[in-house]
């Protein structure tokens, strides 16, 4: 099963934080995970893929325009399992709302939203993951458990 992850990183730490959740889901069987820049889609692998985890970073209290174009002329995402994650340069700075904003966009694309929520248990992931820039050692830790609970959901919805 596969797992695309699609971002756009101004600074890099997107990208990083993007590669720690690939990392996460990895560690589940079966799953092939490709993490991929807004400006470098694989469509062929988007298309199989069952699962879309999509990032950003947090830009004036929001997610980045280019994400949002690219999410907006996406045909190939409906009916797929989708997840959000963000960055931010400071606590506060926007990033659950930048989150939340990702989730509408994909609500309106027809796909299944999950994050594990508090399902799940410690630590809970209300909307998706959030690290201030690339992440502190918890933050890291978060994302790669985030990328886990979310090709778990994705096999038990898909195989």
């Amino acid at each position: 099963m596969k797992i695309a992850i699609v971002y756009f990183s101004k600074t890099g730490n997107t990208q990083r934080v993007a590669d720690l959740i690939a990392e996460g889901a990895k560690r589940i069987e079966k799953v092939d995970v490709k993490s991929m820049s807004i400006e470098e889609i694989d469509n062929e692998f988007l298309n199989e893929a069952k699962a879309v985890i999509v990032g950003s970073p947090t830009i004036a209290g929001s997610f980045a325009s280019q994400l949002k174009q690219w999410l907006d002329t996406a045909k190939n995402v409906g009916g797929k399992l989708g997840a959000v994650f963000a960055t931010a340069n400071y606590v506060g700075g926007g990033a659950e709302v930048a989150e939340i904003s990702m989730i509408a966009e994909m609500l309106v694309k027809g796909m299944l939203v999950y994050s594990s929520g508090v399902a799940e248990g410690q630590p809970f992931i209300h909307y998706g993951a959030v690290c201030i820039k690339d992440g502190d050692d918890g933050q890291k830790e978060r994302a790669k458990i985030f990328g886990e609970r979310i090709a778990r959901k994705a096999a038990e919805l898909f195989n």
